[in-house]
């Protein structure tokens, strides 16, 4: 990457300084001037001015063992997936590397950890995921063991359109200094667009352990080009161009609702996936909508503007239309606007006293919306640009067993369309799907690992499955994975949507499956056939001895849908029916499911 005093903190004169000195320098001479800089930001007394430092002595430097612990707490995979690859980039330097979920690691070994790397994503309105909840109540409990010996580092994924952003991740950080940890290197927050983010962090905590562990080995292959080693050629940096085979709508004529079914060829890409995985899809805004924020800016569509900070360079509109979210707000993002317009009413709405009405504002409105309210036209392109983040990919629960559709993938997505403040509103990517891609076209894709969700191991064990609308997607995978392998075990689906005649979504394969005993029942609830409301949940408490008994017999459950209320009132339901059928107090109830979880007998696939 060349600097450039845009994408760095450095003024003319410095950037052409290091432009002409950083590609001179080999990778251990790279390498020994991190750790160089590293050690004079932890020094109090005063810089040599000797240009040519000597090196710290060994006897200086603290060891540290090459016993690192990752340990992650991941709702999509997403940090999964990331510790795999610190693990592996650790373990090619001679680390010997314990990797491990947080449901899994046995907490009585916390005090003998010296060196812990933490992974963990916010979700909801800041909440752990679910295999990150014991460790972390073991963590804020009065059980915890004081940590002097450990050195530690976290790195927190979220969201920053949402209020808590990578809450989890600042608690774990805040709560194992307060133990005793020393920090490997300060916690890095990353946004929705976290590769290069979660890169730079692999390659600091690499380069930190590297050169105070015990025989450290070179980390010359620590590398910064490139923002994710993958070990498939195809990845999220890398998505594949997938041709769509079939755009179906599964609603009948008449429904208020519309639900793609896109069957999509990953032939020649060698993606593998199974049943409960997810399918990454990288979108694109509506263009019409783009060529409103142009104009509403007074901006040039053909000017160049750049799209990462290697200072790649695209048209304005072809930036907007594929490489920036212009859809969302969020509190850093009016920060920014504010810095850049010196905007008072800004300032005022981002200020201490106004959460309330901030929450709201960000919650109604886009960025065409702020740019027309607090007349931001006069505001460069470039200068824009710069403050907005990455487009990012939208996850979709596979809906399709590879052993069933080899090559293929199949997703189910509803299409998003409103009206707000006089405007139609529309989701970025359910939108493109329904209305600009037809069969032959192509998708950026990738495939999104979540072990979080996945089939029992004993091909006999029952599984209950619930979800409702989309939710419903990963058990179509579920089933066509049973028909082809032949699996005995007892299947339960709970299903629910608005109309029966209009919104049964894959009515004929659960009917065929039912008939051929792949799926053992099937409840459904259709909340606007009746006159009161009738959702999975009611049909669960109706059946709830049954379901109390399918749970004794070993079964698992999995949720997947809408986790602010859905998978709230699932949750409350599987309460009631443990207090109820099997007579548990609140606690041991609350206590069986927590159990569920680290069996992972109780899973949850909820956005």
């Amino acid at each position: 990457m060349e600097l450039q005093v845009i994408n760095s903190p450095f003024n003319q004169e410095q950037v052409e300084l290091l432009n002409r000195l950083l590609p001179t320098l080999t990778d251990g001479q790279q390498l020994w001037l991190s750790g160089y800089l590293t050690a004079l930001q932890g020094t109090t007394g005063a810089v040599a001015s000797d240009l040519t430092p000597v090196a710290p002595s060994a006897s200086n430097i603290p060891v540290i063992s090459k016993e690192v612990t990752i340990l992650f707490g991941s709702q999509t995979g997403n940090c999964n997936g990331l510790a795999q690859k610190v693990s592996k980039k650790l373990k090619d330097r001679d680390f010997q590397v314990t990797l491990s979920s947080m449901g899994d690691f046995k907490t009585n070994g916390l005090k003998k950890v010296q060196n812990l790397l933490i992974l963990v994503s916010t979700h909801g309105e800041g909440d752990a995921p679910d295999n990150a909840i014991p460790f972390y109540e073991f963590l804020h409990s009065k059980r915890a063991p004081q940590l002097e010996g450990l050195s530690f580092s976290v790195l927190a994924l979220g969201d920053t359109s949402y209020e808590f952003f990578c809450q989890t991740g600042k608690d774990f950080d805040k709560r194992l200094e307060e133990l005793g940890g020393k920090r490997i290197i300060p916690r890095v927050d990353c946004d929705v667009d976290f590769d290069e983010s979660a890169a730079e962090w692999m390659n600091q905590v690499i380069s930190s352990l590297s050169k105070t562990s015990v025989n450290s080995s070179s980390v010359s292959g620590v590398s910064g080009t490139s923002p994710m080693e993958t070990e498939s050629e195809y990845s999220r940096t890398n998505p594949f161009q997938a041709e769509v085979l079939e755009n179906l709508n599964l609603n009948g004529r008449g429904s208020d609702r519309e639900t793609r079914h896109l069957e999509i060829s990953l032939e020649g890409s060698n993606l593998q996936y199974e049943p409960g995985d997810s399918l990454g899809i990288f979108p694109e805004n509506h263009p019409r909508y783009v060529d409103e924020l142009i104009e509403a800016m007074g901006w040039n569509a053909e000017e160049f503007v750049a799209i990462n900070k290697n200072g790649e360079e695209r048209k304005l509109r072809e930036a907007l239309h594929r490489h920036y979210e212009i859809t969302v707000l969020t509190k850093p993002l009016l920060t920014q606007v504010a810095n850049l317009t010196s905007s008072n009413e800004l300032a005022v709405l981002i200020g201490a006293g106004n959460e309330a009405e901030l929450r709201h504002y960000l919650g109604e409105r886009d960025l065409l919306d702020l740019v027309q309210d607090y007349s931001l036209k006069g505001i460069s392109a470039g200068d824009f640009v710069s403050i907005l983040r990455k487009l990012p990919a939208r996850l979709y629960s596979i809906a399709s067993s590879s052993k069933s559709f080899p090559d293929e993938v199949h997703v189910t997505v509803r299409t998003i369309r409103y009206e707000a403040q006089g405007r139609e509103r529309y989701g970025v990517c359910s939108t493109q799907l329904s209305e600009r891609i037809q069969s032959g076209d192509t998708l950026p894709v990738f495939i999104q690992h979540n072990p979080n969700f996945k089939l029992a191991e004993s091909p006999n064990t029952p599984i209950i499955m619930i979800g409702p609308g989309t939710g419903v997607a990963p058990f179509r995978a579920f089933l066509g994975e049973k028909e082809e392998t032949g699996s005995e075990g007892k299947t339960w689906l709970f299903y629910g949507d608005q109309h029966f005649s209009t919104d049964f979504l894959y009515q004929t394969e659960w009917q065929r499956w039912l008939k051929d005993g792949v799926l053992t029942r099937m409840d459904v609830a259709f909340s606007r056939d009746t006159d009161k409301k009738v959702y999975v949940q009611h049909r669960m408490l109706e059946k709830s001895q049954e379901l109390y008994q399918w749970l004794q017999d070993g079964a698992c459950i999995y949720v997947c849908g809408d986790e602010k209320k859905m998978a709230h009132d699932v949750n409350a339901a599987l309460l009631t029916i443990l207090e109820q059928e099997g007579g548990l107090s609140p606690e041991k109830a609350a206590e069986y499911l927590t159990d569920m979880q680290q069996q992972k007998r109780y899973q949850r696939d909820v956005y």
